[in-house]
């Protein structure tokens, strides 16, 4: 539905002026903000202004135009002039004209919701613009506009004296805008700035820290191995000693006195590999540490395990079980290393068990490059909430055992930085009550240009 408002002809420059007054007051009885009032009003007068300037002569017909079930503004411009001739080159900005022909119609496309032109040269131009009522705003009925034309009809038309001096306050009210903006953002840029002092103050300040930390990490790395250093001659002079009273060097020992000297013998024993535990971690933190690959034997390395470990069992009634790998089954890596993490697994294996069995078991991952040890047994387990920190240095999990098992926190934080050292990695699958997997895995190789023997020969299910 098209309901029209005015039709204007341009033919002369109080015609320019006239069609301005007339798109701002059409604008203000349309209830328009003020802002599009004056996007209409100059979009109207810039392409009147081209009319009359280019085709000397034309019209300018308003209307309240339905599409979409909306209401919409159009202004229609129209003239016989000699068209444009670089229409495309003028829409995209390129176009560059010593009178400033394009510029009006590349503000009003930009004023404007809608702006559609046809020209062609000898024919002529028609450009029609739409601006698109409030969501809010009343719709617009032909009695509501035949009471604007009206309105409009009695209103006399102003001099062009008043049109310029509304343009000036309308420019005023736009420099008084732009410096508010510009006000505002100088203000957010001060703040900006403030904060930008701020955040290199800060980072000063971590920097220190970090400085601080650092060398507190290295005066702890070099009193850790001192204080080792020093503790393991007295230490291994104490164990010494007790072995040779158990062993009746200088005489008899009577029962009460062989007890004692076994609680001693014990106690160095334990203080003996916290020692050794403490060297190690702090030769990890100084980077001190050598990681010495070599191509070694599975079956081998659990065979020296299954030696240095039996005796840990005594009388107990738990079971240690080395399931044999494949025949030929190997890697490169450091072996070392490697078997100091599974000794430490089976050794908390041995503490925490108090029946039942423990088994260990390699198998080869060779879709991921990777060798799988795992050390199963049937003991107390390690609850959910517990396990993110038994890796963790000096952290012990209260248990019913506690008492009779002693240890310091630093076996499996030491497996941890040994697992990484080697490439790998260390974890475990629990449930209180019901037993623990403490497992290692580390790559076939060190370096990722070796392709030794082929490992799909290896393939093997542990269980």
């Amino acid at each position: 539905m098209s309901l029209r408002i005015l039709k204007i002809a341009i033919g002369t420059e109080l015609d320019v002026v006239g069609a301005r007054q007339r798109a701002r007051e059409i604008a203000v009885l349309c209830g328009f903000a003020m802002q599009d009032q004056v996007r209409i009003a100059t979009s109207v007068s810039e392409l009147a202004r081209n009319v009359f300037n280019y085709a000397h002569g034309g019209r300018v017909e308003f209307s309240i135009e339905d599409t979409d079930g909306a209401q919409a503004l159009q202004i229609r411009i129209d003239d016989q002039g000699p068209g444009i001739a670089d229409l495309d080159l003028v829409l995209s900005g390129g176009y560059q004209s010593a009178t400033g022909m394009g510029l009006g119609i590349l503000g009003a496309r930009r004023l404007m919701d809608l702006c559609e032109i046809r020209s062609a040269p000898g024919s002529g131009t028609r450009i029609v613009l739409q601006k698109r009522f409030a969501a809010d705003a009343p719709c617009m009925t032909a009695r509501m506009v035949g009471d604007m034309c009206a309105h409009l009809n009695a209103l006399a038309p102003d001099s062009m004296l008043g049109e310029v001096q509304q343009q000036n306050q309308e420019l005023l009210g736009t420099l008084d805008e732009l410096k508010a903006r510009q006000e505002e953002l100088l203000a957010l840029t001060r703040e900006l700035e403030e904060n930008n002092r701020a955040v290199k103050v800060l980072y000063a300040e971590l920097d220190e820290k970090a400085e601080h930390l650092r060398r507190a990490d290295q005066a702890k790395s070099r009193f850790l191995s001192n204080m080792s250093h020093e503790f393991r001659t007295p230490l291994s002079s104490i164990r010494a000693l007790s072995k040779l009273l158990l062993a009746r060097a200088d005489g008899e020992l009577s029962e009460e006195q062989e007890k004692q000297v076994r609680y001693i013998l014990q106690g160095t024993i334990a203080l003996n590999e916290m020692v050794d535990d403490l060297l190690d971690l702090a030769k990890i933190e100084a980077g001190k540490v050598d990681v010495r690959p070599e191509r070694f034997s599975v079956a081998d390395m659990f065979s020296t395990l299954r030696g240095l470990l039996r005796p840990l069992l005594g009388g107990s009634t738990v079971a240690l079980t080395f399931h044999e790998p494949p025949a030929g089954m190997a890697l490169c890596s450091d072996q070392g290393k490697l078997a100091q993490i599974l000794r430490n697994f089976i050794s908390n294996a041995i503490k925490y068990t108090e029946q039942g069995d423990i088994a260990v078991r390699a198998a080869l991952l060779p879709e991921q490059g990777m060798m799988h040890f795992s050390v199963a047994d049937t003991g107390l387990g390690i609850a959910a909430c517990d396990q993110a920190f038994i890796f963790e240095e000096f952290s012990q999990i209260e248990n019913r055992l506690q008492t009779r098992v002693k240890g310091t926190g630093l076996g499996l934080p030491l497996c941890r930085k040994l697992a990484d050292l080697l490439g790998g990695a260390v974890g475990v699958d629990s449930v209180a009550g019901a037993g623990s997997v403490f497992w290692v895995s580390v790559p076939l190789t060190p370096m990722a240009d070796r392709d030794d023997a082929p490992v799909t020969s290896y393939l093997h299910n542990p269980d």
